[in-house]
């Protein structure tokens, strides 16, 4: 390389030097510090700062909250995004911090994350936004920053910055009472879900109300109106309690074999309290008890539904406690209050690991009530229901039904799904007929399809391998009768 090329060279480099600097350097009128010294009238270092954190699951309640705090009363506000790696840090006042003195925290875009708030509904909620808000003389400077479990943050943290640290107070608990007041959960059906890799509450699921009508629920008589007296009943005569010093909290146990119809029980009262919010936790979910009933508190009238709950029975690696889990819940269930028109529904398959756990806390349940394996009558009403529309001869009914003796509500669905299906097989159009009924029936009582049935609830599986009963039985007619098992409450 001669001289020119040298000289050349060095000019180049000197001119791309230049500009590097210039672009590092900030730009005044998008100064985070110069913009917060003008609006709050203080050297924003100097100015106390007040927090609330909200779990992550409550994102668009603060963000609904936080705007309809400002559009209230005579208030304003701006909202203004924050750009450069600061905000990463950790609060508002290291933000504010490195802004004065590194400079390179600038005024950006708001950040903004889609969150759902209802089944088929998602809201634009602030997951990264400054608002300058004032009300009267007072100003305010308030950072909403929405979960990022990528950065390792689960919840949602409010922090406010105004030369009244009494002023911040009050706009946090507007805040607190408009979330109480207008919470996008109230009336829905919710629940929890845990974390696989996380603490505190994972994925939070919006659900469909169910519609189910007193026709679709085959229940022996007088079981459903007992279950739904003790649920439903309650919450009508609620202020014929109350005068009367009588206590609305309530627990039900519905138990019994599997298949028996527990859970469409449970839909089927959801369908009935269109007005009341409900909360599903389902086996180790259990767990987050605590934030259930804190939310059926704010948002009562609620139900909280403990599905499968024997499976925390027993388990004692899920909570600091050396006592089961179930204990918990148990003592979430008591420490309500009696005035708190919260009811909590618990359902089982094993009765036998449960009430070791009532007896020790007595009061909680108030009514255990079994829902047995359908009889005759059950399960010609259940093939009519699930077969609906398809028309069979009498004595082929019948004959199912019999032959059907100690079988579940699922058992009966399948049957007559696996019925339509035989004819779809035999003919593609043709409706099944009574020779299908029979094709599909004696399949699934066959031998080979043994896992199926225990998969239906059909039969209980032992260690051994064979049915609880040791095996199969032949009635005098060459039926063959499945017969389940399991523990009753004495």
């Amino acid at each position: 390389m001669d001289q020119d090329e040298v000289v050349a060279f060095g000019g180049l480099f000197k001119r791309f030097l230049e500009q590097v600097v210039e672009r590092e350097q900030p730009d005044p009128a998008r100064s985070l510090t110069a913009r917060l010294r003008e609006h709050l009238g203080a050297e924003p270092a100097e100015v106390p700062v007040v927090k609330a954190a909200y779990a992550a699951y409550d994102h668009a309640n603060v963000h609904l909250a936080v705007e309809r705090w400002f559009a209230a009363g005579g208030r304003r506000a701006e909202l203004l995004g924050v750009a450069g790696e600061g905000r990463r840090l950790e609060s508002f006042s290291e933000l504010v911090d490195a802004a004065q003195r590194m400079g390179n925290v600038q005024l950006g875009a708001v950040d903004y994350a889609y969150v759902p708030v209802a089944p088929e509904e998602e809201l634009a909620c602030v997951s990264f936004g400054l608002y300058l808000g004032s009300e009267g003389d007072d100003r305010y400077a308030v950072l909403l920053r929405g979960p990022d479990p990528n950065f390792g943050e689960e919840d949602v943290r409010l922090e406010v910055l105004a030369p009244s640290r009494e002023h911040a107070k009050r706009l946090l608990a507007g805040v607190a009472e408009l979330i109480r007041e207008r919470n996008v959960f109230r009336g829905k059906v919710v629940s929890f879900e845990g974390a696989e890799f996380a603490d505190g509450v994972g994925p939070f699921k919006l659900h469909a109300r169910p519609a189910l009508g007193r026709e679709d629920i085959v229940l022996p008589a007088g079981l459903l109106e007992r279950v739904e007296r003790q649920v439903v009943g309650v919450a009508r005569h609620r202020e014929a309690l109350l005068a009367r010093g009588q206590h609305l909290r309530r627990g039900l146990l519905l138990y019994g074999p599997p298949g028996t119809g527990k859970t469409h029980t449970v839909r089927y009262l959801l369908s009935r309290l269109p007005e009341f919010t409900v909360i599903l936790l389902s086996g180790t979910s259990v767990r987050f008890v605590g934030a259930a009933c804190a939310l059926a508190r704010m948002l009562q009238p609620a139900l909280v539904v403990l599905e499968d709950c024997d499976l925390v029975a027993e388990a004692r690696d899920l909570t600091d406690d050396e006592q089961p889990l179930l204990f918990q819940v148990l003592n979430e269930m008591d420490g309500l209050g009696d005035d708190a028109d919260v009811s909590f529904l618990l359902t089982t398959n094993r009765a036998d690991l449960l009430e070791p756990a009532l007896v020790r806390r007595p009061g909680r349940v108030d009514t255990a009530v079994e829902v047995p394996l359908p009889d005759a009558e059950s399960r010609l009403a259940l093939f009519r229901l699930y077969g609906h529309g398809l028309a069979f001869p009498e004595d082929a009914v019948a004959e199912a039904v019999r032959r059907t003796e100690g079988t579940t509500a699922s058992f009966m669905k399948e049957l007559v799904r696996r019925t339509v299906l035989f004819a779809a097989e035999r003919s593609g159009t043709a409706d099944p007929s009574a020779g299908d009924l029979t094709a599909a029936l004696d399949e699934l009582l066959d031998d080979s399809d043994r896992l199926t049935r225990r998969l239906l609830g059909a039969e209980e599986y032992d260690e051994d391998g064979g049915d609880e009963d040791g095996g199969d039985e032949e009635d005098d007619g060459g039926a063959y009768v499945y017969r389940g098992s399991y523990t009753r409450l004495t």
